[in-house]
């Protein structure tokens, strides 16, 4: 059977990754599992969060398919939470079925790189008024989790309760949503300079103050998520990355999720390409992306993981944000301006310079 031929998807070939073909199914593969009120579940019958939502989103964007995108971002407009917040799980994507009414900094920070990404792909200044308010509302929810070193509290409960625990990647993946709402608000000419002072301090604590942080230095997404958050960049990310290089990549098959499991995982390989190539390793973003075609289904998804200990595809699901995350990674390697602008910091302010954060 042939697949019907997606628009878009022919700029993003890569040659030993995917093909124009291949990319088509892949974004029809993500498009099957997104909801008629556009809503993005893992896939259907599993649960929707929003971080994950948002980077399907994007990759729907890179492959020029803006009208589902679109839908996606007005589904988390219509669905937001009066703190600003989205809570972390709905069954099946729907709204009114939410499964962990945890509220997540960085499930909701997120919907500000998603916006940014979606506006530089189409120049669409309706879609930014409309996405405005619930940026701003977001960050909001999110600073006021903000601690005194700069870091940013994880989450709050169900009940209100805060936690003021940090996890690295995710107050990265913060970093790199304060640095895109920074951008939507210069776009909008309403200047933020709380969001500056929060996105200097919180850069520099992820730079210089790992013990501001829970230690989860068994996961790769520690090892990779502050250069991927854009926090640590240049030669400092090419040596981080280097630094634990053979702890979290198997050769030919992929990137370790957590040490010491023999389990590779598709987003996080996606994820750690994407990384290299904003680290200035084109090369090596390539290779890793070379690495995981075993986990390409005959539909055009991708597995979850490989458990290579076992020869055993684990969990047996295909999710709608690994795909996104592949897309995702060749996109900004075949050279998709929106993309490597998120991706690479083009045009998104830094806040404090590096070193100005020293009294926190």
């Amino acid at each position: 059977m042939t697949t019907p031929r997606v628009p878009g998807t022919e700029r993003l070939a890569l040659p030993g990754v995917l093909t124009a073909g291949q990319a088509a199914a892949t974004v029809a593969g993500i498009r099957a599992e997104q909801r008629p009120d556009g809503a993005i579940p893992w896939f259907r019958g599993h649960h929707l969060d929003p971080w994950d939502h948002t980077e399907a989103a994007m990759a729907l964007d890179a492959a020029g398919e803006h009208g589902a995108a679109a839908a996606a971002y007005d589904w988390l407009r219509a669905h937001q939470n009066d703190d600003g917040s989205w809570y972390a799980a709905y069954h099946d994507g729907d709204a009114e079925r939410p499964t962990d009414r945890g509220r997540e900094t960085n499930f909701t920070a997120y919907v500000a790189v998603g916006v940014w990404h979606h506006y530089l792909t189409t120049g669409d200044p309706a879609f930014l008024d409309r996405m405005w308010p619930v940026v701003r509302a977001a960050m909001g929810f999110v600073l006021a989790l903000r601690q005194p070193g700069g870091q940013i509290g994880w989450k709050r409960e169900p009940d209100g309760t805060p936690v003021t625990d940090a996890l690295l990647t995710g107050s990265s993946s913060v970093h790199h949503a304060l640095r895109c709402a920074l951008a939507i608000a210069e776009e909008r000419g309403e200047p933020q300079p709380d969001w500056e002072l929060a996105a200097g301090a919180l850069a520099h604590a992820v730079r210089r103050h790992p013990e501001r942080f829970l230690d989860k230095s068994r996961y790769s997404m520690d090892w990779y998520y502050p250069v991927l958050g854009g926090a640590v960049t240049g030669a400092d990310a090419r040596a981080r990355l280097a630094e634990r290089w053979d702890e979290f990549v198997v050769p030919g098959l992929g990137v370790r999720c957590v040490l010491p499991n023999p389990w590779v995982t598709g987003g996080e390989s996606c994820e750690l390409a994407l990384a290299l190539w904003a680290a200035g390793e084109p090369d090596r973003a390539r290779e890793v992306l070379r690495s995981i075609a075993h986990l390409r289904a005959g539909d055009g998804m991708y597995w979850t993981g490989y458990v290579f200990g076992d020869d055993a595809y684990w969990p047996e699901e295909r999710t709608t944000w690994t795909a996104g995350s592949l897309l995702l990674a060749v996109a900004a390697l075949v050279g998709d301006g929106p993309t490597r602008a998120v991706f690479g910091g083009t045009g998104l302010p830094a806040g404090l310079a590096p070193d100005c954060c020293d009294a926190f």
